[in-house]
């Protein structure tokens, strides 16, 4: 974890928060910092909409999104307890001894996970989500890897809540049902451009946020013209190389 790693994650954070910014880019965007800057080997966000149920908004990879997902059906484990009780929650050596989520246990140990460590997304008193990190060791993270992920988890609640000029929980609500709404939509386009360029879903996600940076707009709003077959295949098909 390098100064200038340091430095750059927070700059580019920083520069996403504007008055306009895509939140699930953004989200996305806060998974790969924390597994580029923080070592861990992938990184989801739970966020809550407007029914109070948590759901998964941002990972780093399939496999930690797969995850995440295994542990809301099953409603219970380590992030989801970070949530309700607003409080960290680490839980190593899934293979060492038994666990208080021993379904959840064994998915991650089958998904090559040996360490858990979620971190609320709290501001005040309102928490929105957690910020998970998954590493393939059953080591805890030092402390100060730790302070690192509180501070960027706090300055993604900030973004989200935007306290300066969100005053009400429902017009934050309203965000955030958003964000959900446009995440099924990102997973709908994630099938359609794979099956018509024949790759893979992470090559169709890495091939809609690059069209959706490079042409300046949102990436739901790329994702919604993939569905309706209004945008340039020959555009989005440059963008996976």
């Amino acid at each position: 974890m390098s100064v200038e790693n340091l430095a750059e994650t927070f700059v580019e954070l920083a520069d996403t928060l504007v008055a306009d910014f895509d939140p699930v880019d953004f989200m996305h965007l806060l998974a790969n910092r924390c597994v580029t800057t923080l070592g861990v080997d992938a990184a989801g966000i739970l966020l809550v909409d407007q029914q109070g149920e948590l759901r998964v908004v941002g990972a780093s990879s399939d496999r930690a999104r797969v995850l995440e997902l295994f542990e809301l059906q099953h409603r219970q484990g380590p992030c989801m307890e970070c949530y309700l009780t607003s409080e960290p929650v680490s839980v190593t050596g899934f293979t060492e001894r038994p666990q208080r989520w021993p379904e959840f246990s064994s998915v991650a140990v089958s998904a090559g996970f040996g360490s858990v460590h979620a971190l609320p997304m709290r501001l005040r008193e309102q928490t929105v989500g957690a910020l998970n990190l998954f590493s393939v060791t059953e080591d805890a993270l030092s402390e100060s890897r730790v302070r690192v992920a509180r501070a960027m988890a706090d300055v993604a609640t900030i973004g989200l809540l935007q306290a300066q000029i969100i005053s009400r929980r429902e017009l934050l609500a309203g965000q955030l049902q958003n964000a959900l709404q446009s995440r099924v939509l990102i997973e709908q386009a994630k099938g359609v451009l794979a099956e018509r360029l024949q790759i893979g879903m992470s090559d169709a996600f890495h091939a809609l946020r690059r069209y959706s940076r490079s042409h300046r707009l949102h990436l739901s709003s790329v994702a919604e013209d993939v569905v309706a077959g209004t945008i340039d295949m020959t555009a989005l098909r440059a963008a996976t190389s």
